[in-house]
């Protein structure tokens, strides 16, 4: 046990952020497995956005979070999900969106 005040509340500082770490692992390890289950394009979002939030908190290294989400994409494909066209219905969009913007610009002008 810690005698110096400083090491006292370094050490309750300390298992605070352990068990806090556990349950953002726990979150993951949870939507991974919801998504091996089923693998469907919304648990994949799920288990991508888990794997997101422990990057934004410092718990996985970005690009250990990017290799996991290509592989749990990989998987996805594997299994024969439409993955492709969602994406093409995404940039449909983007683009309709642009093409508003430039029309406004055009009329200030």
């Amino acid at each position: 046990m810690p005698i110096i005040k400083s090491a006292k509340k370094a050490a309750r500082q300390a298992t605070k952020r352990t068990e806090h770490n556990v349950e953002i692992k726990k979150d993951i390890k949870a939507a991974v497995k919801a998504f091996k289950a089923n693998p469907t394009l919304d648990t994949l979002k799920k288990a991508q956005s888990e794997y997101d939030k422990a990057v934004k908190k410092d718990l996985l290294k970005k690009n250990t979070a990017s290799r996991r989400k290509a592989k749990l994409h990989a998987i996805l494909k594997a299994a024969g999900a439409d993955v492709v066209a969602k994406k093409a219905v995404k940039k449909a969009a983007a683009k309709k969106t642009s093409t508003k913007k430039s029309t406004a610009k055009a009329k200030k002008a």
